[in-house]
């Protein structure tokens, strides 16, 4: 065990030498006041940088809501590979290709699995070395009741796509 514990402290001190590894995520606080419920969503990142174009990553979302009918939990799993096709010394634009996996509960009724796949395009602008500032607005794809967003495939740009979060290199 002592080993192991060592190997990994080893591996991660490697590869956070390179400033390649990169956490961050973002948290959404919303009140609809038409259907009187409130949302609260926490989604941590993080990811591997392999080159200046390629990263892998992944979100671990959760999300939990207040209705008039009663409370529901959601988790998701979204693990994607990242293209950025420009970049200058503050901007730069990528796009997400991945798929997610989520589940949902409401109290008292069965739960509800979904899936995503597909592609969600995004800005970065660098505040300094190790801050940067995310955007990501849109999705191109497919979903099947992922995370309460309904069932379909298609482009969809609109605000509940818009999502505002930030990274930190190592």
């Amino acid at each position: 065990m002592k080993k192991f514990v060592i190997l990994l402290f080893v591996a991660m001190a490697a590869l956070s030498a390179k400033a390649q590894v990169y956490v961050g995520g973002t948290v959404s606080l919303w009140h609809n006041d038409d259907v009187d419920a409130t949302t609260f969503t926490l989604d941590p990142e993080v990811g591997y940088n392999l080159n200046e174009k390629w990263a892998v990553g992944g979100i671990l979302t959760f999300s939990h809501s207040k209705l008039d009918e009663g409370k529901y939990n959601a988790f998701g799993l979204a693990p994607y590979a990242r293209y950025s096709y420009y970049e200058n010394k503050v901007v730069r634009l990528f796009i997400d290709g991945g798929l997610g996996f989520s589940t949902q509960k409401v109290k008292g009724a069965d739960a509800v699995n979904g899936f995503e796949i597909g592609f969600k395009p995004g800005i970065a602008i660098k505040l300094n070395d190790k801050f940067s500032v995310l955007a990501k607005c849109g999705f191109l794809g497919y979903r099947d009741d992922y995370m309460n967003a309904g069932s379909g495939y298609g482009f969809n740009l609109k605000s509940e796509d818009l999502s505002f979060g930030f990274h930190y290199e190592f």
